[in-house]
């Protein structure tokens, strides 16, 4: 006896920056495993009677979604689930918007029972959003990491920051108390802890180059920020130059190399202001960028007005790099705001080959590769996890292309970007619907 589920749908399914495929009346058929339902086929919805058998034993559960549009999954590869109410506080800059707001806030997690109820409400958001995954910092404290695996429903690689240096008293780490949590999250979670120092800035050389140790010992992601603003990086170099080991450092990039923070398994937030030689180091290394559109966007797009990651040079230097919202910096949790923001962002500065296929496919299976489970999830594709969206109704009229259909369902103005937080009507995580509004 097998237990078999098929959707019923018109699917949008990435496959590259410039390729995703429109499959009109489809079918996605998929059978129950130990950990969620697998693809085990793909056809047109004429056809499903005479290319799939199924025995008198088997149970089948089908589900018609033929008027809809549906997605994968999204993942969302630089997020802050500690700063979900100072997403939309005066962002200044960003130094300022930390000192004034996002610390502060971040200090009310010391209370376990004010960080399980945020949890909670904060989960209902992600599956609302249709985010099933990503890369997500907690704050200092261990239990915000606890409670966000305990709560989280998806893939996701969740890590607490390290603050060592040049931080509030109220948040201020011992190095050796910060590298005791390290050591006992990564043995606890292993591949899905991520090794967080918050940035260069507010974490010593010593503890990064310790924490990058024990990532490696348990299989551990690391994560972290990466030249978000110009007064960032002149600042963070007048730290470490004069730091013993450090006085003769070029890059900010530089830093994280000597502390052995690099890597295939290394996440950086943002990533705009790279020198060449910063992004060819990367490039070697494996290290991933998490570029995040919304945050760094204009101040009256509610950003941070931080500037514009140049894809175009990261792909020259081959570069991977997925989407993410960096909520709260950003002012909205939504994979589908961060997409319309990406395109509108990069058109505006005349780069006429960005596109929501290239946003989706950034927001899925390229997310979902760089947190090394693309061969498991991010499109739909036979053996891979039933993880999707409905994104909305299929158009009446005839649609032909995938980036018209895009178009038509992500575009907004900026004055209508809020209906994004309520545009998701089902979210389905391994074939179980986690959202369905």
């Amino acid at each position: 006896m097998a237990n078999y589920k098929i959707i019923y749908s018109n699917l949008l399914n990435p496959i590259s920056d410039k390729k995703c495929n429109l499959l009109s009346d489809y079918a996605i058929i998929s059978k129950e495993g130990k950990q969620g339902y697998q693809i085990v086929m793909m056809c047109p919805k004429s056809q499903v009677s005479s290319k799939f058998k199924v025995t008198k034993k088997d149970h089948i559960v089908e589900v018609d979604l033929s008027n809809k549009v549906i997605t994968p999954g999204f993942y969302d590869n630089h997020f802050h689930w500690v700063q979900d109410e100072v997403r939309m506080m005066p962002k200044e800059n960003l130094l300022k918007w930390l000192e004034n707001h996002t610390w502060p806030y971040e200090a009310n997690f010391k209370d376990k029972k004010f960080a399980v109820k945020k949890a909670k409400s904060f989960t209902k958001e992600l599956a609302q959003t249709g985010t099933i995954g990503g890369a997500c910092y907690g704050s200092i404290h261990a239990h915000s990491v606890e409670q966000a695996f305990e709560e989280f429903q998806g893939d996701f690689i969740i890590g607490n920051v390290l603050m060592t240096l040049n931080s509030p008293d109220y948040l201020l780490q011992n190095p050796k108390e910060a590298i005791t949590i390290v050591r006992e999250l990564a043995k606890k979670y292993k591949s899905n802890y991520a090794m967080t120092p918050r940035f260069a800035i507010t974490t010593d050389p010593k503890t990064m180059t310790e924490g990058s140790k024990i990532a490696d010992k348990y299989g551990s992601f690391i994560q972290t920020h990466l030249s978000e603003t110009e007064n960032e990086i002149d600042f963070v170099l007048s730290i470490y130059r004069s730091i013993k080991g450090f006085e003769d450092v070029k890059t900010y990039t530089e830093i994280y190399d000597r502390c052995n923070i690099l890597g295939p398994k290394t996440i950086m937030g943002h990533g705009i202001y790279l020198s060449n030689g910063e992004l060819k180091r990367l490039a070697e290394t494996g290290t991933s960028i998490a570029h995040c559109p919304t945050s760094n966007a204009p101040h009256k797009e509610l950003g941070l007005g931080s500037g514009l990651f140049d894809y175009k040079r990261a792909n020259r230097f081959k570069v991977n790099w997925s989407l993410a919202s960096d909520i709260g910096g950003g002012p909205f949790l939504s994979m589908l705001d961060v997409m319309n923001s990406f395109v509108d962002q990069n058109l505006k500065r005349g780069h006429k080959d960005a596109s929501y296929i290239q946003a989706l496919y950034r927001s899925t299976q390229r997310g979902a590769e760089i947190l090394k489970i693309g061969d498991s999830s991010g499109n739909f594709s036979e053996g891979k996890y039933l993880n999707f969206v409905v994104i909305g109704d299929m158009p009446k009229r005839n649609i032909s292309t995938s980036e018209e259909l895009l178009k038509k369902l992500i575009k907004r103005a900026q004055k209508n970007r809020f209906q994004f937080q309520d545009q998701i009507e089902l979210t389905a995580y391994r074939g179980n619907i986690i959202y369905n509004c």
